[in-house]
């Protein structure tokens, strides 16, 4: 097999010859009129006009004074059909071709086709070019011709290469743009407003994860990249708005797995004057609008569990699962009863570990038997500290998890608004975090002083691009273009590059 280097060589050789022609290989214009794919669906519109088409190269075949080339943009392919009697006076100064100098194209190159729409006695649509130019003279093929995606790893970090030549990975992506396009469409239906809040934050909040930490030099002060929309979309909720929302990304420096990245594209949205048996409703009805809008089905198959989001949700109890799964009422336990519950599930106990968070490491285990769609209700309050406390039990928060496949794709409830209770909690959190629990929630007074301001009554929401992976029943590296991977010391292209 001919080297990577090797071939790079008599690419760079090629391209020496097309600059002593006068030709620009990198010009910065196209005059693409169309998309391949339009030309297909509309070819009765098209045929016998003259068009211009571009893209790269997939295929080049010679049959004497005739030759055929596969251009493929990202809507599909067509056919360039160049007979050499076409190209017999190119003009250089538009970067044209001849037809000897085809032998300068390879595979991967940027091409573009000048010509009439037309069908081969076979049938295939095509382009009958009167001139061709080039657009992008690659040094580097495709890995089909040499060992370029040799592990599954190499593959994540040249994702440019895995959407060339991996079609479902290429559409993936689309869909996941979709996915969110989905999503803003239900909102702005809804007369929800995306307002964008900091990324940055003082003082992180929102969620028990563990933040990034970087430094401000302006202002020469620590700053959290954010682990949650929450806090600062609720101060625009105290700020008289009673529909928003964002979509984008935040951080949490905790481990890799099929579930969780440390960066991630995540949706939250608050809604002034609802409360969280509203919200529910109106969560299952975002589910289903994004899953027909996406992939015009409410049934999948993920993770060894099949669940239809069109069919009626489950309600079930939080406090009621561990009672049934384990035989323990969190209510009423003690650190050693959890750990030796854990310890019977050979669950890995934390050094340090608290009784709140063993009791939500049972529920991590006993969500996973769960198939779904369903909605688990009333988390307790020692594990929710910004949600209402349940009139009507005072152990008990108005908050629900969507749960799919068994795992928690999402967390709703009616927030809590009573500063005085929300600094009591912040406080509780803050003791836990300065015992060493790093994924206690922060004191951030400034949001109780919001608080103290006023904030109506409000249901908020919010879930990640993990819906979109069991959507997909892709791991989660595989559900993002470009995953956060170790830096490797690339030795091959630093020699290549004469670096």
């Amino acid at each position: 097999m001919t080297s990577l280097i090797d071939l790079r060589k008599f690419r760079l050789e090629k391209l020496k010859k097309l600059k002593k022609l006068g030709i620009d290989p990198y010009p910065p214009y196209s005059k693409k009129t169309c998309s391949n794919e339009e030309i297909h669906i509309k070819y009765p519109d098209y045929e016998g006009k003259e068009i211009a088409v571009s893209g790269r190269i997939t295929s080049i075949r010679s049959h004497g004074g005739l030759v055929f080339i596969d251009l493929k943009d990202a809507s599909g392919k067509i056919q360039v059909y160049i007979k050499e009697q076409n190209l017999v006076s190119p003009d250089r100064k538009k970067g044209q071709l001849g037809f000897l100098d085809i032998e300068l194209l390879d595979t991967g190159d940027f091409l573009e086709a000048g010509g009439k729409v037309f069908k081969t006695k076979r049938g295939e649509i095509s382009i009958e070019a009167n001139y061709i130019k080039i657009l992008t003279k690659t040094l580097r093929p495709l890995p089909d011709q040499w060992d370029g995606l040799k592990d599954k790893e190499t593959r994540l970090r040249k994702r440019y290469i895995d959407t060339n030549i991996n079609s479902e990975v290429f559409q993936r992506f689309i869909r996941r743009a979709k996915f969110w396009e989905a999503h803003r469409e239900y909102f702005k239906k809804e007369g929800f407003l995306e307002i964008n809040i900091p990324i940055l934050e003082n003082t992180p909040g929102g969620a028990d994860a563990n933040p990034f930490i970087t430094h401000m030099d302006v202002l020469d002060q620590d700053f959290y990249l954010r682990i949650s929309q929450e806090l600062y979309l609720k101060r625009l909720i105290g700020g008289g708005y009673e529909k928003v929302y964002e979509i984008g990304p935040r951080f949490r420096n905790e481990g890799y797995s099929d579930e969780h990245l440390p960066e991630h594209i995540a949706m939250e949205f608050y809604w002034a004057y609802a409360d969280w048996k509203k919200g529910m409703d109106f969560i299952i009805s975002l589910f289903r609008y994004v899953a027909e809008s996406v992939y015009n089905t409410g049934l999948f198959k993920t993770r060894g569990f099949e669940f239809d989001l069109s069919q009626e949700w489950e309600t079930i109890e939080y406090s009621d699962i561990l009672k049934k799964r384990f035989g323990i009422n969190i209510f009423d336990t003690d650190l050693k009863e959890v750990k030796s519950a854990l310890e019977k599930e050979n669950a890995k106990i934390k050094k340090g570990i608290t009784v709140n968070r063993a009791i939500d490491d049972l529920w991590k285990i006993a969500r996973k038997e769960i198939r779904g769609p369903a909605m688990v209700i009333h988390e307790p309050k020692f594990l929710s500290p910004l949600a209402k406390t349940d009139p009507e039990n005072d152990n008990l928060t108005l908050r629900f998890h969507p749960i799919i496949a068994g795992s928690e794709l999402g967390n709703g409830f009616s927030e809590l608004n009573d500063p005085q209770d929300q600094l009591k909690r912040f406080v509780e959190q803050q003791k836990m975090r300065d015992k060493g629990d790093k994924e206690a929630q922060f004191l951030d007074t400034d949001f109780v002083e919001m608080l103290e301001y006023g904030m109506p009554p409000t249901f908020g929401y919010g879930h990640s691009e993990r819906v979109f992976w069991f959507l997909e029943n892709v791991p989660a590296r595989e559900g993002v273009p470009f995953p956060q991977l170790k830096k490797e010391n690339d030795s091959d292209s630093r020699k290549i590059l004469g670096l």
